[in-house]
């Protein structure tokens, strides 16, 4: 995973505020400010120019407050409610804030919530990443990620995993790289075959074209399979 930057707006009324804000934020690696500001309408309007991940947003500002723009924006970043006064707490984590700090904020409360943003940020990444396990070929381990295997054979006490550009052999059964794949997207064709649906590219007779290569469907099998590869996918003759 890439290192992680949380790009942010600070956004307080007070000049001196909005500058502590700045420089704690410049400590701490993972955040970026992209711009500090001084109510919601420059927010409002920086916003739409360019987008950001997390805000640190007063409360208590001229035209209209923090918790009013909150509600009023669309699709908001991320918010870490900064203000002076401790009332607005309740409010503010119902609005699904990530942390709320009260005024005069030090740099190891600032570095609490930041973490806190980092956290999820994280999981948020994580999240988005393409499934893949690990498997041991000669001497190292090497990353396969699920979407780029065309099909995996059986070859005695080994399988062959194959991706469009590379053939990985590994020490393994063709029943324990199944139970790692997920069992929607891989189908056994044949007893020494586990095919990727996503990459049949032509069905013939008892044959699965795979990319450049060619897999064999058991004709104990092949009525079963063919109903859950086409599903409802076949284009019909008038």
């Amino acid at each position: 995973m890439d290192p992680l930057t949380i790009r942010c707006i600070i956004t307080d009324d007070e000049p001196l505020a909005g500058e502590g804000l700045q420089r704690y934020a410049e400590k701490t690696p993972f955040l970026h400010v992209v711009a500090v500001c001084e109510d919601a309408i420059q927010l409002n309007t920086l916003l739409k120019q360019q987008p950001v991940d997390l805000l640190f947003l007063d409360i208590e500002m001229p035209y209209i407050t923090g918790i009013e723009f909150l509600k009023s924006y669309p699709n908001p970043p991320k918010v870490i409610f900064t203000t002076a006064y401790e009332q607005y707490a309740i409010q503010g984590f119902e609005l699904d804030v990530l942390d709320y700090l009260v005024k005069p904020i030090s740099f190891d409360r600032f570095l609490k919530a930041a973490n806190k943003a980092f956290d999820y940020f994280s999981s948020q990444h994580a999240s988005k990443e393409q499934p893949y396990f690990f498997i041991k070929t000669d001497n190292k381990l090497e990353k396969v990620i699920f979407n780029d295997i065309l099909f995996a054979e059986a070859l005695g006490n080994y399988v062959a995993i194959y991706t469009a550009d590379k053939k990985i052999i590994t020490h393994a059964t063709l029943k324990s790289v199944q139970e790692s794949l997920p069992a929607r997207q891989f189908l056994q064709p044949h007893k020494s075959y586990l095919i990727n649906i996503n990459h049949i590219s032509a069905i013939e007779g008892n044959v699965l074209h795979m990319g450049s290569h060619e897999v064999p469907i058991s004709k104990y099998q092949k009525e079963e399979l063919l109903e859950k590869i086409v599903n409802n996918r076949l284009l019909k003759n008038k």
